[in-house]
């Protein structure tokens, strides 16, 4: 009796140890120079205004590529940063014309304005296909707070906002009157499926909407992605958010937090 009750409690503390277990999360893998670099390095590039571009994801050929040089820390494709610099040449040709151009003093502006949609507006109803095969419209969901989230597989910025979701969002709201609508846009089913159950080794076990063919981002938004829509119980849009900045689900979640308290 005594053994088989130490050996319940021996699985049962191998089971928390796998559970408490933290879950790895993608980081970015910075190349310039042809060399990998830190985000410090990067900062210091960007102050001494020496990075020419900035592009982010790269094809599973150039991947493979990399990984040859640099091993399998080069991660994968989506989270991969490649950096072209300026050489001292053109970096000083610019500098010189910059003390003769004039000051740009026009105003910059604001991406919550790439939204078709203002704080206020009532929600686009749109039939929404989910990867599992459920559908919905919009309109069933009145009674909820929804986080309307646009985002694609090749977005590293969107895959990354999906790793924080789950611990900042879901779990904490998990058994209130809230749901998570994240819609791929221009994906087929096929290939947001794949990109699925690839984000589940990061903790992000959810279901996904699917719009091939941009009818519900058109109705709502333009340009960059991620984008988020928080929407009230009432169907209202009561917050908009672009891109994942550093704190951008901490905010999310505060927002959803003072919406299921009305």
């Amino acid at each position: 009796m005594k053994a088989t009750l130490f050996l319940l409690l021996l699985l049962c503390g191998f089971r928390l140890s796998a559970q408490e277990k933290p879950i790895p999360k993608p980081e970015y893998v910075i190349i310039a120079n042809d060399k990998i670099i830190t985000m410090k390095e990067v900062e210091d590039y960007g102050k001494r205004d020496y990075v020419k571009s900035m592009s982010k994801g790269v094809s599973e050929e150039m991947r493979n590529e990399l990984a040859k040089k640099f091993g399998e820390k080069i991660g994968e494709k989506e989270f991969i940063i490649i950096i072209d610099l300026f050489t001292e040449k053109e970096h000083a040709e610019r500098l010189a014309q910059a003390s003769t151009a004039p000051i740009d003093t026009s105003s910059k502006k604001n991406p919550v304005d790439e939204f078709k949609l203002k704080v206020g507006d009532t929600a686009k109803d749109v039939a929404i296909e989910m990867v599992d095969g459920k559908g919905f419209n919009l309109s069933d969901l009145k009674g909820k707070v929804v986080l309307l989230n646009f985002w694609a597989t090749w977005c590293a910025p969107c895959l990354m906002e999906f790793t924080e979701i789950p611990e900042k969002i879901l779990v904490p709201f998990k058994n209130q009157e809230f749901i998570f609508v994240p819609i791929s846009i221009g994906e087929s089913k096929e290939v947001v499926l794949k990109k699925m159950d690839d984000l589940k080794k990061y903790g992000a076990h959810f279901n996904s909407g699917i719009d091939p063919e941009k009818k519900i981002w058109n109705q709502y938004a333009t340009k960059s992605i991620p984008k988020s829509c928080i929407i009230d119980k009432k169907g209202v849009v009561r917050y908009l958010s672009v891109g994942n900045a550093e704190g951008n689900v901490d905010k999310l979640a505060v927002e959803i937090k003072k919406l299921l308290k009305e």
